[in-house]
């Protein structure tokens, strides 16, 4: 049966509509994420219990179970005002409740940057930054850190009425002075037409909020979806935060536009400055169809009319027109709210959601599970060396107990000596052991050197001085693409420094495999294109804003440190997460140094002790042997299980198709 809303709805009839494709997908994604979580438990709770979780292992699955539990899909909803986006989320989100829940009237509703989403950890709540924060230095990343700095109202989800009127509060504005807006920069006196309303006193409006987290228990954002609202060109391009960082980070971007006028001169600025040079997936939606029908025109010529809004649409945006989708949010909240299937077919929402279910979840599950598959290889492999190791020398060990069989007291006498001797010349591998980690750490410090926070931290400032030094910043551009250069030739040099630790180890592992019987292998040196392609991500995002048609905002001092404040922020979490990856391979390649260490002093123990009671009563020897023949079949059982979990951790759990309601009646429908 196909799931249906957490929170009952109000009308009886709502309980006959099934969810929603993209629900369906959602849930069926999270239940691969909690699978493959329990899996990695497990797999940490069998080598914990056979003595197999060394710290590499430990970090892998560690790092595993957190990409997996921190993961997020962001769906961004960007619009002028007026355009039904409140309406559309509305629509998706908020159907269960039995009303609208945020505020959708005529006119502007959503006055600040709006994200919707669920933390388990949290009560449901609704959390508002005061506008004046933009007057102070942290960055919005900054204060999210900073609970005082923030109003916060709970949240009754079982009263819709509460809740509705809770979230009225990001509608609230404020009157200020203009000399007020343009310190809070919501006024340019170059961009007039950009500029808030003006009352006859000479004050002007202002959103009372900078931006208002949501924290709502929706089964879709339960499962991980964030939902980010954002409130109109003038808002979006007064909150630099917003377009350099909220935006660029989003998985997809779903662009409202009114079905009745099509893309107006202000949507196509907001599209061509923020979202046209995006890597994001992007959806356009024409909202209102509804108010194309006309009861003296026929069906078949409203149709059309849709069909030829859509195609122009596609041209004006040159998107593909199977990404623009005609519908009426207004029709399909009324419908889901009183669970008339035939309405909801007739809006045309579920065609969104199956395209955006179809196209987003497939795409993220693929790369968690890339994430997955090579991290099950590498516990894998990391398993099959230990246990290959041990088999090995327990195998050396009985074909030196058989060869004791029929012989004297003597011969174990010397075969105790001999123990002894190989004992002592494989303790003098510490020296060479010790020299080894001398130099890998010299050799590891060098290559972070590039990655490090100083280092970033000065080539941003060399990027501002490069920009101070020409007029009117106008040189902001050039800068900037050469700041990006030098950091790919950091990433560049860490690369190469890799793989002269990697040839360093390689070529001591063999030595101390040939001299001293290790058993010691190397994994792949990591693969720094991925923070490149992010690198390049962060250009292509932050670039467009530094170029001449945003020559004014580039001479204003408040604009500049914000975007270089963020800029750092951004490069600091690529190169820090590059620098945590080659500390975490190092430590990976390294630690079996350790366990392969402890393990052949633990083999020679053992030896002397089963030579030293064979000595003491012949019996012992064929009760050893069988010993070890026990030993090994269980460390040969091991690598089968190992294997097994490994594989499990690799089943594909196909996706299950979701009813969407998508009927031959689709809107408009003579009255």
């Amino acid at each position: 049966m196909p799931r249906m809303h957490a929170v009952e709805p109000t009308d009886p009839h709502s309980a006959l509509l099934p969810a929603s494709v993209l629900a369906g997908r959602l849930d069926v994604l999270g239940t691969w994420r909690q699978t493959m979580e329990q899996r990695l438990a497990e797999l940490a709770r069998f080598l914990s219990e056979h003595e197999l979780l060394d710290d590499a292992a430990s970090d892998t699955l560690d790092g595993l179970r957190r990409r997996l539990g921190q993961d997020r899909l962001v769906l961004a909803f960007v619009a002028e005002f007026s355009r039904g986006k409140s309406e559309l989320i509305n629509a998706i989100f908020f159907s269960d409740a039995g009303r609208r829940v945020l505020p959708a009237t005529p006119g502007r509703t959503t006055m600040c940057p709006v994200e919707l989403a669920y933390e388990s950890h949290e009560p449901a709540h609704l959390s508002l930054l005061p506008i004046d924060t933009r007057l102070e230095t942290p960055s919005l990343a900054e204060l999210r850190t900073q609970p005082r700095m923030w109003k916060r109202v709970l949240l009754d989800v079982t009263s819709p009425e509460q809740l509705s009127n809770a979230l009225l509060e990001v509608m609230r504005t404020n009157w200020v002075s203009v000399e007020r807006a343009r310190e809070l920069g919501l006024w340019d006196d170059e961009r007039p037409d950009d500029n808030p309303p003006k009352r006859s006193d000479g004050l002007v409006e202002v959103p009372a909020w900078r931006h208002a987290l949501i924290n709502y228990p929706h089964p879709l954002l339960k499962r991980g979806l964030v939902v980010i609202d954002t409130p109109g060109l003038n808002a979006i391009g007064a909150e630099p935060e917003l377009t350099l960082s909220l935006l660029p980070s989003a998985h997809a971007v779903v662009f409202v536009l009114g079905a009745d006028t099509g893309v107006t001169k202000s949507d196509l600025g907001l599209w061509r400055d923020h979202l046209g040079s995006q890597s994001m997936a992007r959806y356009v939606v024409l909202n209102k169809i509804d108010t194309l029908a006309d009861p003296l025109i026929a069906p078949d010529a409203v149709r059309a009319q849709i069909d030829h809004q859509r195609r122009q649409t596609a041209e004006t945006l040159q998107v593909p027109a199977d990404r623009v989708f005609p519908l009426s949010a207004r029709v399909a909240l009324s419908a889901r709210v009183k669970g008339d299937a035939v309405g909801l077919a007739k809006s045309r929402l579920p065609e969104l959601e199956a395209a955006l279910a179809e196209e987003l979840l497939p795409h993220r599950r693929e790369v968690l599970e890339a994430m997955v598959h090579d991290g099950a290889d590498a516990l894998e492999a990391q398993m099959a060396r230990r246990l290959a190791d041990r088999r090995r020398q327990i195998a050396e060990q009985m074909l030196e107990l058989r060869g004791l069989r029929g012989k004297s007291g003597s011969k174990v006498k010397l075969m105790l000596q001999r123990v002894e001797q190989e004992t002592g010349e494989f303790e003098q591998c510490t020296a060479r052991l010790a020299a080894l980690r001398a130099v890998h750490a010299r050799m590891l410090k060098e290559t972070l050197v590039p990655l490090s926070s100083e280092r970033l931290r000065d080539e941003v400032a060399q990027m501002q001085t490069a920009i101070d030094s020409t007029l009117f910043n106008l040189g902001a551009k050039k800068a900037f693409t050469g700041l990006c250069e030098r950091l790919r030739a950091a990433l560049r040099d860490t690369r190469a420094r890799g793989e002269e630790v990697h040839q360093m180890l390689g070529g001591s592992f063999k030595q101390l495999n040939s001299d001293f019987g290790f058993a010691l292998t190397l994994l792949r040196a990591p693969d720094l294109n991925r923070y490149v392609a992010d690198l390049d991500l962060i250009e292509r995002s932050y670039g467009q804003y530094l170029g001449l048609k945003h020559a004014i905002r580039l001479s204003e001092p408040r604009f500049m440190e914000q975007f270089q404040r963020m800029l750092l922020s951004k490069l600091r979490m690529v190169f820090e997460n590059a620098s945590n990856e080659i500390e975490l391979w190092n430590r990976q390649a390294t630690s079996q140094i350790d366990s392969q260490l402890r393990e052949r002093r633990r083999s020679f123990r053992r030896r002397r002790e089963a030579l030293e009671r064979i000595q003491a009563a012949a019996s012992e020897l064929e009760q050893r042997i069988t010993e070890l023949e026990v030993a090994d079949g269980r460390w040969q059982t091991l690598l089968g299980l190992v294997a097994d979990r490994a594989r499990s951790l690799r089943e594909r759990v196909p996706f299950v198709d979701t009813q969407a309601a998508t009927a031959d009646t689709a809107w408009p429908a003579q009255a």
